[in-house]
């Protein structure tokens, strides 16, 4: 009888060009190389590479999966200045270089949607297919209220961080773990003004002009969330897009339902 691949899940830091980035990479016990194509998973802004460890050991059952903490994000080194979402691209493709991956498939949440648009823009050969959660194409007026929104500052005895966290509370799923809030609210406050600085170069980025460019198939994924009413935008956008509902589920997908996450990603990429 044919054994279960043995994965391994493993921690490193690549030297980047705004200091070390931090990786969580999942491969066989092959190595991953010469099965199938390899993952870059780009979490969303004010998150971590923990947004896809529910998925890693079951992607990395027969190929390299790797999920970078982004500049001033989970473990990874913080930039001196505010990075667009072209210097963030610029960032990405250099670990892709470090790392010298042919081809890779792309995962990207929110902002890390926006760097996998541009990094399959400018990477056409490299990049092969891109699955969009949370990308958006925003109105002028929708970006300047999102905008205003952007918090910045806090008030010195904490307190709006207390509203904030229950707020939270209150808006949890029911089938989000409460493991997995907790997780994603340290993410934030670990982040501290970097997570601003990443959401407010999201809000920045024009989607409707850039999605045109890109050429690979990218899978959208509308989900019950506050990007939801955006999804068919995006698709609308795209030469060579499918759109995909997932009403069933909303923020926090991977975490409550990591193996229907993990069976959208191998339909799409396995073809």
């Amino acid at each position: 009888m044919p054994q279960p691949a043995v994965v391994h899940v493993r921690r490193s830091y690549a030297e980047g060009r705004h200091g070390q980035i931090h990786l969580a990479t999942a491969y066989p016990s092959g190595g991953g190389f010469d099965e199938r194509v390899p993952i870059l998973c780009l979490h969303q802004a004010g998150g971590s590479n923990r947004t896809f460890a529910p998925v890693l050991r079951e992607l990395g059952r027969d190929r390299s999966v790797y999920a970078l903490d982004l500049p001033g994000h989970g473990s990874s080194d913080v930039a001196n200045t505010r990075l667009t979402i072209a210097e963030l691209t610029g960032v990405v493709g250099d670990l892709l270089d470090t790392l010298r991956l042919r081809n890779a498939d792309v995962i990207g949440y929110e902002l890390g949607a926006a760097i996998g648009i541009e990094l399959a823009i400018a990477r056409p050969q490299q990049i092969r297919r891109l699955i969009l959660w949370g990308a958006a194409v925003y109105s002028p007026q929708e970006r300047s209220t999102l905008a205003a929104q952007v918090r910045t500052t806090w008030r010195d005895d904490g307190s709006d961080i207390t509203e904030l966290w229950r707020h939270e509370l209150e808006q949890r799923p029911a089938d989000v773990p409460m493991t997995a809030l907790i997780d994603s609210w340290s993410d934030r406050l670990r982040a501290g003004p970097a997570a601003a600085r990443a959401h407010a170069a999201y809000l920045e980025y024009v989607a409707g002009e850039r999605l045109p460019l890109l050429k690979q198939h990218a899978l959208v994924l509308r989900l019950k969330d506050q990007f939801g009413d955006y999804a068919a935008r995006v698709r609308s956008s795209l030469s060579n897009g499918t759109l995909l509902d997932v009403p069933e589920h909303g923020t926090g997908f991977i975490g409550a339902a990591w193996q229907r996450f993990a069976t959208i990603v191998r339909e799409f990429f396995d073809r």
